[in-house]
């Protein structure tokens, strides 16, 4: 297995396509369902092909739209034929991947910790009722409705956090780490000592934990950092190590994070959009209105640990042909 060049650019191919197709199916899914563009399906339909999606009507700006959702599937097939191509006899390269996965997990960390600190301090002001006499009572009833808040705050601090992502290209996480301990510590001098305590606390907290596992996973992976039960891998040798690592990525890796992402976003019924798209919130009063939020934590992973799992293939291809090399001299 993997004994020759072919084989082994086909699973570099896999890898590479497998990411990047992933990649435009999360952005033509909310190009889709958001902005009510055609997509994939929808631009076939409207050029005589038929499937099993609602009939609807499009004009022509849309169509070309549409149109340019469709070619980025067949980037996603073409582009990594090309990177094949140019690496020849060279290395190669899993940069593309890992920087890839270090900017979707960069800009995960900056916008959940800003939409949390701001979210937070939002509905301790409404909870204590000094939200309008700061921004007054028309927007203090604004702020109130999940689809405000998301559109006109969330968004924003997204948007700051992927811009600082892109300057910054960086884990931060021993922030990330330092603000739960804090949130955790201010809940128990508030609870125990001034006896207070309010939903969005508890929000704050379980929003920035879940954020540091799911996030975090990528950056674990690539530095091996996953707990690992060596019964015998330990005892393997370069090559089998290469093998195991490229097999379980190809068999499990990649496979779990493809049934995450499909399963999550196939229609607009599909449990991450109906969550996101409506902005979906807790039921806890005043707490904080992120819970839509936490569902997307799980189409970053799964689309962090995709390319982390590309890159450990490509870097465990190199340690074959690196291992192999001398043989075929002989």
């Amino acid at each position: 297995m993997f004994q020759t060049k072919f084989s082994r650019d086909l699973c570099h191919y896999a890898a590479l396509v497998s990411a990047l197709f992933a990649s435009a199916f999360i952005l033509n899914n909310f190009l889709t369902y958001i902005f009510a563009l055609p997509g994939l399906f929808g631009t076939l339909n409207t050029i005589g092909f038929t499937f099993d999606t609602a009939e609807e009507s499009y004009n022509g700006f849309a169509i070309m739209i549409g149109v340019l959702q469709s070619l980025m599937y067949v980037a996603a097939i073409v582009y990594p034929y090309f990177i094949l191509r140019s690496t020849g006899s060279a290395p190669r390269s899993s940069a593309l991947m890992n920087n890839a996965s270090i900017l979707i997990v960069s800009a995960a960390f900056w916008s959940v910790m800003f939409v949390g600190i701001i979210d937070a301090a939002i509905s301790f002001v409404r909870i204590e009722n000094m939200l309008p006499s700061i921004v007054g009572e028309e927007l203090a009833l604004s702020l109130g409705k999940p689809a405000f808040r998301g559109v006109y705050v969330h968004l924003p601090l997204i948007v700051l956090g992927t811009m600082i992502a892109v300057k910054r290209r960086g884990f931060d996480f021993i922030w990330l780490a330092s603000l739960i301990v804090f949130g955790e510590l201010i809940i128990v001098i508030t609870r125990f000592i001034f006896s207070y305590e309010q939903a969005f606390m508890g929000d704050l907290v379980r929003f920035w934990y879940a954020a540091l596992f799911l996030f975090a996973s990528a950056y674990t992976l690539v530095h091996d950092g996953h707990v690992r039960v060596d019964v015998i891998y330990a005892s393997f040798s370069d090559r089998a190590k290469a093998y195991t690592n490229i097999l379980g990525s190809l068999i499990l890796g990649l496979p779990l994070c493809w049934v995450v992402i499909s399963r999550g976003l196939w229609g607009p019924s599909s449990p991450f959009n109906i969550a996101i798209l409506n902005f979906e919130v807790t039921q806890q009063g005043f707490g904080m209105y992120v819970k839509y939020l936490m569902s997307g934590f799980l189409i970053i992973f799964a689309i962090s640990m995709l390319f982390q799992f590309a890159s450990v293939i490509i870097k465990e291809l190199n340690t074959l042909e690196d291992n192999s090399e001398p043989n075929q001299a002989v």
